[in-house]
């Protein structure tokens, strides 16, 4: 597939944009919480579990904590919904284990789907940036209602590159990926991440699943569509 404005690469956000918002909060967070205090009295003593609750700790400022207050920590991150690497990094091992045993499966967009295997399948490389850990990522695509996606995918990037309403960060995967910044579309739901990477000379398109799937208008001149159809229409 050759873009008609020459785009090699798509880069795209997961909560809102192929997945909705519902099952990363109403799914995904009550099931990690439910399950967090006996994940970790079952495997605190695995090293990577013991190495991700030490970090919490020290990320807190009371690197002595025991564990039950240590529990209570990451069930307050989860409730005010923070950002924190170590409480991700648990939230994966949790949610693994309930997308081994099955009780966990993905949800994505139909379109979401059905595009990201169209696009990969006429050569454009595609990639994940998600503020939910690379692990959570993989797993959501490779476990999900539409059957294995993540092998679609020739990267996943998380909040260790940076922010994702930093211009440096969508820099930094530019760099990473190998591409020039106009190679590349961005998709994301969200206008700051939008606008930041538009900055780092990315292409960019925002998905506002509130609109019929086949509606889109223009915000200035970022494409604002309903789904992934009026994308595809416009850049291919």
């Amino acid at each position: 597939m050759t873009g008609s404005r020459n785009i090699a690469a798509i880069l795209t956000d997961i909560e809102g944009t192929t997945t909705p918002i519902a099952f990363v909060h109403e799914v995904l967070f009550p099931y990690a919480r439910a399950r967090l205090a006996e994940f970790c009295k079952a495997h605190g003593g695995d090293p990577e579990v013991a190495a991700a609750l030490q970090a919490a700790r020290d990320l807190d400022g009371h690197p002595d904590l025991d564990p039950d207050a240590t529990v209570a920590l990451l069930i307050r991150w989860i409730d005010e919904d923070r950002k924190a690497g170590p409480l991700k990094t648990l939230q994966g091992f949790i949610w693994r284990e309930g997308y081994e045993e099955g009780e966990l499966k993905g949800v994505v967009h139909e379109d979401a789907a059905d595009f990201l295997r169209r696009w990969h399948a006429g050569g454009l490389k595609l990639f994940v940036y998600s503020s939910g850990s690379v692990e959570a990522q993989k797993l959501i695509f490779g476990h999900s209602d539409k059957g294995d996606l993540a092998k679609l995918f020739s990267g996943f990037f998380d909040t260790a590159v940076g922010a994702k309403v930093e211009t440096a960060s969508y820099a930094r995967i530019v760099r990473e990926t190998g591409f020039e910044p106009t190679d590349i579309l961005f998709l994301s739901d969200h206008a700051g991440e939008i606008a930041a990477a538009k900055a780092a000379g990315l292409k960019v398109a925002r998905i506002d699943r509130a609109l019929a799937p086949d509606a889109a208008h223009r915000e200035g001149d970022v494409l604002v569509a309903g789904s992934f159809a009026p994308v595809d229409r416009e850049f291919f």
